[in-house]
């Protein structure tokens, strides 16, 4: 498929695990896309896996915590590319920890990191898409936004993202511009082994306790959240906006 040719795509938090799946894939299918990470360095794994198989890509440094740094870079992504048609904001961290333990260090950065970060690249990319009347936002939520042992700060900041993401979709529709949100359950990634870490098991056995109680009895994959994505960033879906999917394996 070719649903992306022509257009340009900024990929943050790029440079492994769901980020990364969702790069490659909108490259597959045409975009030039900007794979973003906190330095080019962490990101040019997965520029290498793109342009192995003939997909446009540049690696791109930025910490999308910092306003100037984003509008920065999606100057040069703009100049070098041709253009910015398409964001994912998908950069995140997790600081889990029970509440009554949360150092506020721990609460500022994930808010800043999740949150904080979607507005800065959002901010900046919809003066792109303003101006030509066009654009595409997706943005990773999570299933821990309906609340999460452990996770007052991620949770607090994926509940966050639906709310902008609601907001954006209502004030950038009349210039084109969709926006979207999609809310994964457990997806294996190194995200998921850091917090079955957190609580004293491998990253197998976590997904195997996972898996028995989602009811198709296994774990997602990064690719499969990636599917998402490239369906909402695709004209596909061009009358779909301000919506979250969950993509969960059928958990409630």
């Amino acid at each position: 498929m070719t649903r992306f040719a022509g257009k340009v795509a900024v990929v943050t938090g790029a440079a492994q695990g769901i980020g990364a799946a969702t790069a490659r894939r909108l490259a597959e299918e045409g975009a030039a896309v900007a794979v973003v990470d906190l330095t080019a360095e962490r990101a040019a794994g997965t520029v290498a896996e793109i342009t192995a198989k003939g997909g446009t890509a540049r690696a791109y440094g930025c910490d999308v915590a910092d306003y100037d740094a984003v509008e920065a870079v999606f100057a040069r992504v703009a100049e070098e590319l041709g253009g910015l048609h398409i964001l994912v904001n998908n950069a995140g961290i997790t600081r889990d920890n029970l509440f009554f333990k949360m150092p506020k260090a721990d609460w500022d950065t994930v808010l800043t990191v999740n949150l904080t970060s979607a507005y800065n690249c959002s901010h900046v990319a919809q003066k792109y898409m303003v101006a030509q009347k066009y654009g595409k936002i997706v943005s990773l939520s999570s299933r821990s936004a309906l609340g999460n042992r452990g996770q007052a700060n991620y949770a607090a900041a994926k509940a966050g993202i639906q709310g902008l993401t609601a907001t954006l979709a209502i004030e950038l529709g009349p210039f084109n511009i969709n926006v979207n949100a999609v809310a994964p359950g457990y997806i294996a990634t190194a995200m998921t082994a850091a917090t079955a870490e957190r609580v004293g098991a491998t990253a197998e056995d976590h997904q195997t306790e996972v898996a028995a109680r989602t009811p198709l009895r296994r774990v997602g994959q990064p690719e499969e959240i990636a599917s998402v994505v490239a369906f909402l960033a695709s004209e596909e879906a061009s009358y779909v906006s301000g919506q979250t999917l969950y993509v969960n394996g059928g958990a409630r």
